[in-house]
């Protein structure tokens, strides 16, 4: 940390209670936006928006709208897929997927089945390593490649354990796209 010295003008300015006030008000007023949107709750479900769950489906049709008019713009062919739930209408969700596409599903058609993809940015790198501890000095148990699907046991912020029929240890978290930085999942 650098210290500054405190001059007489340095001084007046801080023990100046306008001042304070009005630096404390604009805080308050930059940190008010970033805050709410942290806690929205859905209009629907109450639940919080944005937030991740799965494709409970292996055939899952994405619309442009949120009703069976609307046409169809994709069709997802893989369960547990993770997607983030973007807004709620009625019993249709807008979803985002791990490339960026977005659009309407039903509600249905999603699990709260939490679920990942390994670094799906990193397509055409080497494999990541999987840890035996949330470690990475712990031993390797095996290397997954970018795109890889598993299941979320548990995430502590920096690090999650996932499995799938193969494999099962740790991996730090922001190599995963369905589980936000910092989140916690039990």
């Amino acid at each position: 940390m650098i210290a500054l010295p405190v001059t007489p003008m340095s001084r007046r300015f801080l023990l100046r209670p306008g001042r304070l006030a009005l630096l404390a008000a604009m805080a308050c007023a930059l940190a008010a936006p970033a805050f709410a949107q942290q806690v929205q709750n859905g209009p629907v479900s109450g639940l919080p928006i944005p937030r991740f769950v799965s494709l409970k489906s292996d055939r899952v049709n994405l619309r442009e709208g949120p009703s069976k008019d609307h046409r169809t713009s994709w069709v997802f062919q893989r369960a547990g897929l993770p997607v983030e739930i973007l807004a709620e209408f009625e019993t249709w969700r807008r979803i985002r997927d791990a490339e960026g596409g977005e659009g309407w599903v039903l509600h249905s058609l999603l699990s709260g089945r939490r679920t990942a993809l390994v670094g799906p940015w990193m397509k055409g790198q080497p494999p990541l390593d999987l840890y035996q501890r949330a470690d990475e000095r712990a031993p390797v148990v095996a290397r997954l490649e970018p795109g890889v699907l598993a299941n979320i046991r548990q995430c502590d912020g920096t690090w999650c354990r996932i499995e799938a029929e193969r494999f099962d240890g740790f991996m730090r978290q922001d190599r995963l796209w369905g589980v936000y930085p910092n989140e916690k999942v039990e």
